[in-house]
């Protein structure tokens, strides 16, 4: 009987030696990681929690808060770029404002001028008004841009051919292509294209293409429609020398230009846009740039 005390008493010792032991480490691993989150808390760094001694679940959490920290760190990183992007947007479309005004108010001093001739008043009226006809576009375009991101631009679906519509938009832009000694290749497919949209949406997807294609392109102009099994393909192409391989990532963010240098006073919205569009409407768009050539691809669910 004393045998079986003794015995039981030293595996009651081994038991509470093994769990002091346990405790020691898990009060040593909780020391060392509350210390390092203080470290991280105070201190501006990329570090990540460590384990000292590796026991029971510490591994996990470690594991969990080294992958929040990771998150947390993405997130603010891209916080960080977009709002670098939005104060270089925000300059940039203050000068493209600011641009147009300054022109206008000039001309419109030189009206003032006793010796002007009936010839140049009416020169100078036809300028300031094409500056305020574009300043006018380009707040249009901030002003829908902004209704689209709330969204609080309700699209109402209907049946809609795509080639007809894309037919008529093009022959509104026809003398514009003249004017710069082109005359763009249209390629619409023949086999009915119908799908389910709202037609002003579509409308303005179609002209941005254009007007994007009109600004920065330099030839070569070609519009298509094809129809796959599934999908209405809206294709814009065009040679250019104002876009790099490295952009096609961002020629869809808003704000973003190819025209560094802003000379063509766009607002970066048009592409952007264009996306938002395709999106809600179930589609998706596509850039591809090859030997010069820039392509704009959107792609719109079919009518089933």
């Amino acid at each position: 009987m004393q045998i079986i005390a003794t015995g039981i008493i030293i595996v009651l010792l081994i038991t509470a030696g093994v769990l002091s032991v346990r405790l020691w480490c898990y009060r040593t691993q909780m020391r060392h990681m509350l210390d390092e989150l203080y470290f991280l808390e105070n201190n501006d760094t990329n570090s990540l929690l460590t384990s000292r001694i590796a026991v029971g679940s510490t591994q996990a959490v470690i594991l969990a808060v080294n992958h929040l920290l990771t998150r947390y760190r993405e997130n603010e990183r891209r916080l960080l770029r977009e709002n670098k992007i939005y104060r270089e947007s925000i300059t940039s479309i203050s000068h493209d404002i600011r641009t147009p005004l300054t022109s206008a108010k000039g001309y419109l001093q030189m009206l003032q001028r006793q010796n002007v001739s009936e010839e140049k008043k009416a020169q100078f009226l036809s300028t300031v008004e094409r500056r305020l006809d574009h300043l006018n576009n380009m707040l249009n375009q901030l002003f829908e841009y902004a209704r689209i991101e709330a969204g609080e631009l309700a699209l109402e679906p209907e049946e809609l051919n795509v080639g007809n519509l894309f037919a008529e938009t093009i022959s509104l832009f026809y003398n514009d292509f003249v004017q710069k000694g082109f005359v763009p290749e249209i390629d619409i497919a023949k086999k009915p294209c119908k799908i389910y949209a709202d037609r002003n949406a579509l409308v303005r997807i179609m002209e941005n293409l254009i007007r994007n294609a009109l600004v920065h392109g330099t030839g070569g102009f070609w519009f298509s429609v094809r129809v796959t099994e599934q999908q209405a393909l809206i294709g814009v192409s065009n040679l250019t020398d104002s876009i790099e391989s490295y952009e096609l990532d961002s020629i869809f963010d808003r704000f973003y230009t190819t025209d560094h240098s802003r000379s063509c006073r766009t607002t970066g919205l048009g592409l952007a846009i264009v996306k938002q569009f395709a999106q809600q409407m179930g589609g998706s768009v596509q850039a591809t740039l090859e030997e010069g050539r820039f392509t704009v691809q959107v792609m719109l669910p079919l009518l089933q």
